[in-house]
């Protein structure tokens, strides 16, 4: 049996041998059939719930079903033995020869082992970052950035068509402040004034023969205080390079209109270079960056809330007080609202300002409103996990702009603590208030963050300890993985580098240690961990799988130490040698695919 996927392949014949045994059932009856690796390696190779889903639809007991299903798979030729188990599932063991013939797969695919199907080329777009383009990049945007590009990538292997966007928030009130702040500096480049210092009244009648500019320095400076580092004093600079004093209004205070318009999209466009520039850095290169103030200014709005309007998702009303407000401290108005909970949020939403312009999610509405005109089937977000009280509303937005045929997965990254010798690290003096993505990297190496930042679960809260990133040891998991590539590459460079094609002609009848055949069994496990993995959007899983791998792998090393006959090389033994090389060899192959999704370089040797 030489199959691609042994899991997909063994769940085939599963049900397969359910629809004989249960001929009367709609074929759609199986669809929630798995073929899995069972807790207990103790139990076997494989595991299915088979006789458990489908024993109610057939009026059977599943204990009574998994015995026959058993009896069953256990006639297949690839089986050693399948035995039932507790309230309806069946074990697998397969015979050791269909283990060993999924090397020659493996060698022969190379990395593209474990490409999936199960997304059909579906079109998804993945949605991450999409931070606000109001300074660098810094800690808080890293993990979602790194487990929004992994996911990506998890996705594309899985077999879905991907597009990997970014999100220019650039029509809200935090890019007015920035463009508040840049100003501030282009008055302070206007001026030669030394960054941080208010200028005195000479000065500034000095520049404008006139107070005018007091007022707008001032009130500039109010709003700067909450942009503490030096990053837009290149921008000021700029500003003032280019348009002299023409932004400085005549009457004094602030610029208006045009004039901030100008300020304002000159400060996003060098701030986004700057975020590129970091991405870049991270190894994240996305391929649509889509702007806020763009779809606004292009009508989108107004085209979503036509769409929602036409079907009747749209009214005038007052909504109830927001929890722990009190009709004291609440003025209930009338508002435009969406009909969010026709679709499972918990009240309805508004769409409108007391000023009549959109409400964040309005436009965010507008933001997905152009996801689904691009043809795209599945949306997929990163979003902070400060963002989570944000998801159901969301949800209710696409399922009414799309009549429910579009779905929205969001993956919430929680907070990350960067540590260093058991301390809070300090902050950046560039940034002023955080540390910086590229502090980050200039610390301890792009892939170092890649790697740690998938090695928690998203959602979970994660230390980024700079010592222990940085350290060679098992506890290291970066470290240790990339040690067994490292050590892989050692051994294929001393037989002579052969050929994967070559290796793949071995005769592998001379695998039977248990550690040998440990490590192929969880080098046939790698298709099936790509599919779960993708299908939950679970990048993480990569990450744990690639460290039992290197696990599997060390301690074949470490026998091969003891036990001289279990050496990968051996001149005495030329065909066990060629089938240990294909063993080493196909385990290399897996590690730089898995390295791959994650977006790591494996490493040839350890320095």
């Amino acid at each position: 049996m030489i199959e691609h996927d042994l899991f997909a392949a063994l769940r085939a014949r599963t049900v397969a041998a359910l629809a004989e045994l249960l001929p009367d059932l709609p074929g759609d009856a199986f669809a929630r059939v798995l073929m899995e690796p069972p807790r207990d390696p103790s139990h076997g190779d494989m595991a299915t719930n088979g006789a458990l889903v489908v024993a109610k639809l057939a009026k059977q007991a599943p204990p009574r079903l998994a015995a026959a299903l058993a009896e069953r798979l256990a006639a297949l030729p690839e089986v050693e033995s399948a035995a039932p188990a507790g309230p309806g599932f069946v074990n697998l063991r397969l015979r050791e020869g269909v283990l060993r013939a999924q090397l020659p797969v493996i060698l022969a695919e190379g990395t593209r082992y474990g490409d999936g199907s199960v997304g059909a080329r579906r079109k998804v777009d993945v949605e991450y970052v999409s931070a606000n383009p109001t300074g660098p990049m810094h800690v808080g945007h890293c993990r979602g950035a790194v487990v929004g590009d992994a996911l990506a990538n998890l996705l594309a292997k899985a077999g879905w068509d991907v597009t990997k966007e970014y999100y220019i928030n650039d029509a809200g009130a935090q890019v007015q402040a920035l463009a508040m702040a840049a100003y501030w500096r282009y008055l302070q480049a206007l001026l030669r004034t030394p960054a941080g210092a208010v200028p005195d009244a000479p000065a500034l009648r000095a520049f404008a023969a006139s107070d005018r500019g007091r007022e707008a320095f001032e009130q500039a400076f109010g709003v700067a205080l909450q942009y503490g580092g030096d990053y837009l004093v290149p921008v000021g600079e700029a500003l003032a390079a280019e348009h002299g004093a023409a932004l400085v209004p005549d009457g004094g205070g602030v610029p208006a209109g045009a004039a901030l318009d100008a300020i304002r999209d000159v400060t996003v466009a060098r701030m986004m270079v700057s975020i590129r520039e970091d991405l870049a850095m991270l190894g994240v290169e996305q391929d649509v960056f889509v702007s806020e103030a763009a779809l606004v200014r292009a009508g989108k709005l107004e085209q979503a809330e036509q769409v929602l309007a036409d079907r009747g998702l749209i009214y005038r009303g007052v909504l109830e007080p927001p929890r722990g407000k009190t009709p004291e401290d609440w003025e209930p108005r009338e508002q435009t609202l969406f009909r969010a909970t026709q679709f499972g949020d918990e009240v309805d939403r508004p769409l409108r300002k007391s000023d009549g312009s959109g409400t964040y999610f309005a436009n965010d509405i507008a933001n997905h409103l152009h996801k689904i005109e691009r043809g795209f089937a599945e949306l997929v977000h990163v979003w902070g996990a400060d963002h989570g009280g944000y998801v159901k509303r969301m949800q209710a937005a696409v399922a009414a702009l799309s009549s429910n045929t579009v779905p929205l997965d969001v993956v919430l990254a929680q907070i990350v603590h960067v540590v260093k010798d058991g301390q809070p690290v300090r902050m950046s003096k560039r940034a002023g208030t955080y540390i910086t993505l590229r502090d980050l990297i200039d610390e301890v190496g792009r892939d170092a963050v890649r790697f740690t930042m998938l090695t928690r679960k998203a959602d979970a809260q994660m230390e980024f300890d700079l010592d222990k990133v940085v350290e060679q040891s098992r506890e290291n998991p970066v470290f240790y993985v990339q040690y067994a590539h490292a050590r892989c590459r050692s051994v294929l460079r001393g037989a002579g580098d052969p050929a994967a094609g070559d290796l793949a002609l071995a005769p592998l009848d001379s695998l039977v240690d248990p550690a040998e055949l440990a490590l192929i069994r969880r080098l046939t496990t790698w298709p099936r961990t790509v599919e779960a993995a993708a299908l939950a959007r679970e990048p993480h899983r990569i990450a744990f799988f690639l460290h039992d791998l290197a696990g599997d792998f060390h301690v074949l090393w470490n026998r091969g130490r003891e036990d001289t006959t279990l050496r990968f090389i051996r001149e005495d033994e030329p065909q066990a040698t060629r089938a240990r090389l294909a063993l080493v060899a196909a385990t290399a192959t897996v590690i730089r695919s898995g390295l791959a999704v994650m977006g790591v370089t494996p490493v040839e040797e350890m320095r």
